[in-house]
């Protein structure tokens, strides 16, 4: 054996492993500057533009569609309902009427929550989504995992509208409800920066604009319909004022309207 060519292929063999090492830690030092780079990227751009936000949220970082069945409110319902009239006509919409209206603070919402949990079927369910003294009118909606079930229109089941006269009494109510959620394939969502970026780059963030809020709950994408189909989404508001709903797996906008199929601002 000729020990000397042997050694110089074993130093040649080594100099082209430690060559091609070196190489690929180039390449994730590259490929993490670059990251890093394209994270900067949409803060820069947002920046120039004059674009500003609020703090993003953190959480969550993966979640699954889920689904539900509309509740068909029965007679059975209507009895567990103390002093008020009660109007089941609509499939899925029950309306009540109370006997004798109730005084409430429309700037308490525990005392909103509370008065929800006592007069209303599975009250506990539903936090309060907006107050409109102009219109007498609160809108509630229903959570899933502390997550906000969006789309405030009895067109889509979670919601509650209460009814306020001048005196500040609940008079009447509308109440949709999806009674259980089922759960479906966890996935990865998509962070809140990264649909700004969506947002800039489909030109629906105009140079000075405040995204005043980016909140997550889940929208319904098949509305009029007794079966719902959940997707996680991002909530974005615009210079308080412009809501924009995203796909939080997919992407897409699902809907961009500030107000409701009612007219009411939302």
């Amino acid at each position: 054996m000729d020990w000397s060519k042997t050694k110089s292929v074993f130093i040649i063999t080594f100099l082209i492993l430690n060559v091609f090492l070196g190489y690929q830690l180039v390449q994730k030092r590259d490929s993490s500057q670059l990251d890093e780079i394209a994270e900067r990227t949409i803060d820069e751009k947002l920046a120039d533009e004059g674009i500003t936000y609020e703090a993003l949220p953190k959480e969550p970082k993966e979640l699954s569609y889920i689904s539900g069945k509309v509740q068909i409110f029965t007679e059975d319902d209507v009895k567990k309902l103390k002093n008020q009239e009660v109007n089941l006509e609509t499939a899925g919409v029950l309306k009540g009427k109370l006997s004798d209206p109730i005084k409430i603070s429309l700037t308490d919402q525990v005392k909103i929550h509370q008065f929800v949990k006592d007069h209303l079927l599975d009250g506990e369910k539903y936090t309060v989504w907006s107050v409109d003294e102009e219109t007498g009118t609160i809108v509630l909606v229903q959570q899933h995992n502390n997550y906000k079930i969006f789309g405030q229109s009895l067109n889509i089941s979670g919601v509650i509208y209460l009814y306020v006269n001048d005196d500040h009494e609940v008079v009447s109510y509308e109440q949709t409800l999806i009674p259980e959620f089922e759960e479906h394939k966890l996935e990865e969502l998509i962070t809140p920066m990264e649909t700004l970026e969506n947002l800039y780059n489909n030109d629906h963030l105009k140079s000075g604009s405040h995204v005043s809020k980016v909140e997550f709950g889940y929208y319904p994408l098949v509305p009029y319909s007794e079966s719902q189909l959940l997707a996680p989404t991002w909530h974005v508001v615009i210079d308080d004022e412009t809501e924009i709903y995203v796909n939080a797996i997919e992407g897409q906008i699902l809907n961009k309207d500030g107000v409701n199929d009612y007219g009411v601002a939302f």
